[in-house]
C-alpha cells in the first residue's frame, strides 16, 4: 500500500477504532434526502448531521480512537469536511463502486489490522443512525468489547418497543457473560405483524446492523465464507494510493469482490456470533413516521421542524426546510416541504415514499437526484432566477475552495462579490474583487475564481448567452481532479 509510511505510525493503544460506512443513499426521506444529498449527511435530528452524530458517539478518547469513514467518490467531500467541522481526524477510505456493506467493511478491517494489529477491536457503524442516549451507547459497546476480546462477532440487539415488521430479529441463545452479553441462536428477516408479535412476547431483539469485532477474526471468517470477497479487500488495500487526503481503494481490485451484505456475508454464517441488549434510545430512521416518534411532541401529538403553524391539527409531523407551511385540521399527516418540492401523506403511508421516488425517476424529475443548492468540493450554488438567455445564481466558496480553471463556449458571467474576498483569474491576469466589488468574464475566456480569506465567499453570479447548461465547462486545471 502506497501510503504505508504514513498510516503505520498510527497508534490505537488498545482503543476501539470506528469504523463509520457512510455511502448509503436513501429514498424514503425524499424530498430531504435525495441522491445528490443523501440523509446521513443531513441535519434530521439534531443541529448536527447524522454522520456527524455518529462521529459525536464514538468521538476520539478513552474508550476510541480516531475514526475510519468508508465512503464513496460523490460523497468524499461531505465526509471530510463534516468530519473536520466537528473536529474530527477521520481516515476517509473511498469504495471506486458500490459494492454492499461487506466489501467496505473487510477492506476496512484490512487496514485496522495493518494499520494497529489483528487483535484491533473495530465498531462497524451505519452513519444515518440515531442514538438517543449516547452515554448508554458507550456502556453498551464497552460490554461487547469484553465479549469482543474472547474471539466474538458482536452485534448490538436493541429492545423492541413494539412488534415493528421494517427490522430483522435476533434470537437470544446462551448467555455468555453477567454482563448482558449473549449466544445469538438465529437471525431472522423482516416478518410479517402477526409474526412480529410472537417475537416480541418471546423475548427476540431488533437487529440494529451495528458490529464490533477484532478485525483479524472478521478476516479470518470472510476467508472461511466468503474467499473472493476477502481477496478483493486485501487486494484493494495493498494498493491504496493516498490522494487529497483521502485513502482510495484500488479500482480494478475492489470492483472484483461480488456485492453482498456483510449480515449475510459473515454474520448470519459465523459460529462466533454474539448478542448485546442495547436500550440507548436507536433508530435506523428508515422513514418519516420514524422522525416522528423520535422527535418532540406537543400535548397533541404533533412535531414542527422551521416555519411551521398548525391549527386544530394532532398526531402529525410537519416539516419546512423552506417555505411558511400552515395548516388547519390535520389528523396522522406527514408534511414535508424544501425549497422545490412539497410531500404531503397519511403518516402510516411513509414507508411507501420509495415508491413515488421511483415514479419521480421514471417521470425524469430532477428534484429526484438534486436540491436547488447544488453542493461542489469548493462549496455550494443555487440558481435564483432564470429566464432566456440569462441566469443568476448564488454562489458560496468555502475557506480555501478554488474552482477550476475554466472557460465556456457560449456564456459571458458577471460576478458581485457580497461577502468576502474573491481572487479571480482571468487569462493571466489575477486579481482581488472585495465586497461591493464585480467583475466580468467575457465568452472564451480562460478564467478561475478562489476564495483565500478565513470567510466564506458569497457572490452572485449572472449569466448570459445562447447556452446556460453546467455542461459547457471545459476544465483545464483542478485541484480536485475533476479536470
Amino acid at each position: 500500500m502506497t501510503t504505508s509510511s504514513t498510516v503505520t505510525s498510527k497508534s490505537a493503544s488498545g482503543k476501539i477504532v470506528p469504523v463509520i460506512l457512510a455511502g448509503g443513499s436513501g429514498t424514503r426521506l425524499w424530498p430531504l434526502s435525495r441522491n445528490s444529498l443523501p440523509k446521513q449527511f443531513l441535519p434530521l435530528a439534531t443541529e448536527n448531521t447524522m454522520f456527524q452524530d455518529t462521529l459525536l458517539r464514538a468521538a476520539p478518547g478513552a474508550v476510541f480512537a480516531d475514526p475510519v469513514v468508508v465512503a464513496n467518490e460523490e460523497f468524499r467531500f461531505f465526509a471530510q469536511r463534516q468530519a473536520r467541522a466537528v473536529g474530527i481526524d477521520a481516515t476517509v477510505m473511498l469504495e471506486p463502486a458500490r459494492r454492499d456493506s461487506a466489501p467496505a467493511l473487510i477492506a476496512a478491517a484490512v487496514w485496522v489490522a495493518e494499520t494497529y494489529g489483528p487483535e484491533t477491536l473495530v465498531l462497524a457503524l451505519a452513519s444515518d443512525h440515531v442514538v438517543l442516549d449516547p452515554a448508554g451507547f458507550v456502556k453498551t459497546v464497552e460490554i461487547g468489547a469484553e465479549a469482543a476480546r474472547l474471539g466474538r462477532i458482536v452485534t448490538f440487539g436493541i429492545e423492541p418497543t413494539e412488534p415493528r415488521t421494517s427490522y430483522g430479529y435476533i434470537r437470544l441463545g446462551a448467555q455468555i457473560d453477567e454482563r448482558g452479553s449473549y449466544e445469538v441462536d438465529s437471525f431472522v428477516e423482516k416478518p410479517d405483524r402477526a409474526t412480529a408479535e410472537r417475537y416480541v412476547a418471546a423475548g427476540y431483539l431488533w437487529n440494529s446492523g451495528n458490529f464490533l469485532f477484532p478485525a483479524g477474526l472478521l478476516l479470518k471468517e470472510a476467508d472461511v465464507f466468503e474467499p473472493a470477497i476477502a481477496d478483493a479487500a486485501r487486494a484493494a488495500v495493498a494498493e491504496a494510493k493516498s490522494d487529497l487526503g483521502f485513502l482510495r481503494l484500488d479500482p480494478a481490485a475492489f470492483k472484483s469482490s461480488p456485492s453482498k451484505s456483510i449480515d449475510f456475508a459473515v454474520l448470519e454464517r459465523t459460529r462466533h456470533a454474539a448478542v448485546v441488549r442495547g436500550s440507548f434510545g436507536w433508530s435506523d430512521v428508515g422513514s418519516w413516521d420514524a422522525l416522528h416518534e423520535i422527535g418532540n411532541q406537543d400535548e397533541r401529538g404533533n412535531v414542527t421542524v422551521g416555519t411551521v403553524q398548525l391549527l386544530d391539527s394532532s398526531n402529525s409531523f410537519v416539516r419546512s426546510d423552506g417555505p411558511l407551511v400552515t395548516a388547519i385540521g390535520l389528523d396522522g399527516v406527514s408534511v414535508i416541504a424544501t425549497e422545490d418540492a412539497v410531500l404531503v401523506m397519511p403518516s402510516n403511508r411513509s414507508q411507501d415514499v420509495k415508491a413515488l421516488v421511483s415514479a419521480l425517476k421514471d417521470s425524469n424529475r430532477k428534484e429526484v437526484e438534486e436540491h436547488l443548492t447544488i453542493h461542489r468540493p469548493w462549496g455550494t450554488y443555487q440558481t435564483v432566477c432564470k429566464g432566456d438567455r440569462f441566469q443568476v445564481k448564488k454562489i458560496v466558496v468555502e475557506p480555501g475552495g478554488i474552482l477550476s480553471l475554466q472557460k465556456h463556449h457560449h456564456r459571458a458571467e458577471h460576478w458581485v462579490v457580497v461577502r468576502g474576498t474573491a481572487e479571480v483569474t482571468v487569462a493571466d491576469r489575477s486579481y482581488m474583487v472585495h465586497e461591493n466589488e464585480s467583475t466580468y468574464i467575457p465568452i472564451g475566456s480562460v478564467h478561475r475564481l478562489g476564495n483565500p480569506g478565513r470567510i466564506p465567499l458569497e457572490l452572485i453570479e449572472v449569466q448570459t448567452g445562447s447556452y446556460l447548461g453546467e455542461d459547457d465547462i471545459h476544465r483545464f486545471e483542478d485541484i480536485y481532479q475533476r479536470a
